[in-house]
């Protein structure tokens, strides 16, 4: 494996082989262009070098990839069309009944315990037979303008905490007690005024350090209404660090819950991928690059792998350029190589009337790059 600095580097260069962060994470494939906007993302992080076993070229060209594996097609009926709209329908009635939820926790101090435990219950069986449909709900659907976006990370970061909890495979019991931690890490924000938590304008230092207090809101809230302390340590604890760089007790690596660790891949994740009023959505390539940069300094590493092994280098519902030509989505992973997922092709069908996919494959059909929605639309 080959070094190369960054400062070497030519803006949209190609590299005949991957390039690495590390010997483990792609950076990016061979029909990847290195892109500036990479470059200064690795200069950010004070990142001087990355791996390759291959050269840096100027232009890309697929005989610059081994031509070993082929196209391999996967099918996908008509009923998929159906889960997904049924997937569409049940994160909307999860969304409705969090948001019901936190109303009545912000307005008249109240949790129904019951009930959350078997909202989670449900959402974990749902996400256990139909997972891959949901993730791309998270994608499909972008949280709506004027809505309470603490409502709606806590649904996305949830569903996401559940789909590592699946890979890490916690027993059911510790399923549901993640899932309804995710759910409840944010509930001290209800207890801080609504024109802090959802102002649309840059909080000045007073306002700052109130939201710093919500993890500490949120422990005591939970704490007073009986739920498990696995549960109030992770509305505690969701901001700790394992440099021992967050808050509100700068605990290191060994001091900090599992359940934390995993909520602050997933809420870190689902924060970087989703619009905010002060910043644009990153795509989830460069969401999990935002994540893999922190790989034991910020996040557990178990953590962050888990999170790229169940949704991919290129993230299900990541809508991609393909090598050739047309535009399509991920749609699966390939459990295999992250590198190389299952994508829906658009507008193209089967002999039969089947949704066209496939999985890509180095040397054949295989991802150039991330597009925005309005890249689809065109």
């Amino acid at each position: 494996m080959k070094k190369f600095l960054i400062k070497d580097i030519q803006p949209n260069s190609y590299f005949t082989k991957i390039t690495y962060l590390d010997e483990a994470f792609v950076i990016t494939a061979p029909e990847m262009p290195f892109q500036q906007e990479i470059i200064d993302i690795l200069e950010k992080w004070h990142i001087k070098s990355i791996c390759s076993e291959g050269d840096s070229t100027t232009e890309y060209s697929a005989r610059n990839e081994d031509k070993d594996s082929g196209r391999i097609p996967v099918n996908i009926s008509q009923s998929d069309s159906d889960k997904l709209e049924k997937a569409e329908e049940f994160y909307s009635n999860f969304l409705l009944f969090v948001e019901n939820i936190f109303v009545k926790a912000g307005i008249s101090d109240e949790l129904d315990i019951k009930a959350i435990t078997e909202k989670i219950r449900d959402i974990v069986e749902y996400i256990k037979e139909d997972r891959r449909f949901l993730i791309r709900v998270l994608k499909n659907i972008e949280p709506a303008e004027g809505k309470n976006y603490v409502a709606t990370h806590s649904v996305r970061s949830t569903i996401l905490s559940i789909v590592i909890g699946s890979y890490l495979k916690l027993p059911a019991y510790r399923m549901i007690e993640l899932g309804i931690a995710a759910l409840m890490h944010e509930v001290g924000m209800l207890k801080l005024p609504s024109q802090i938590y959802l102002s649309q304008r840059p909080l000045n230092a007073q306002e700052q350090k109130a939201i710093f207090t919500h993890p500490l809101l949120g422990y005591s809230m939970l704490k007073s209404f009986g739920f498990p302390l696995a549960i109030c340590l992770a509305a505690l604890e969701h901001h700790e660090r394992e440099n021992g760089s967050g808050y509100p007790r700068k605990l290191n690596s060994e001091k900090i819950s599992l359940y934390s660790k995993i909520i602050a891949v997933a809420c870190s994740y689902e924060a970087l991928s989703s619009k905010r009023p002060h910043k644009e959505a990153k795509d989830g390539y460069t969401g999990m690059l935002e994540l893999l940069k922190n790989e034991g300094k910020q996040y557990d590493e178990t953590v962050v792998k888990a999170l790229v092994l169940s949704l991919s280098i290129y993230p299900i519902g990541l809508y991609v350029l393909l090598s050739n030509g047309r535009k399509g989505q991920v749609v699966d992973v390939n459990p295999e190589n992250p590198r190389f997922p299952i994508v829906q092709i658009f507008g193209e069908i089967t002999p039969d009337g089947k949704i066209k996919t496939a999985q890509t494959a180095q040397g054949a059909l295989t991802i150039v790059r991330p597009l925005n929605r309005s890249e689809i639309d065109t």
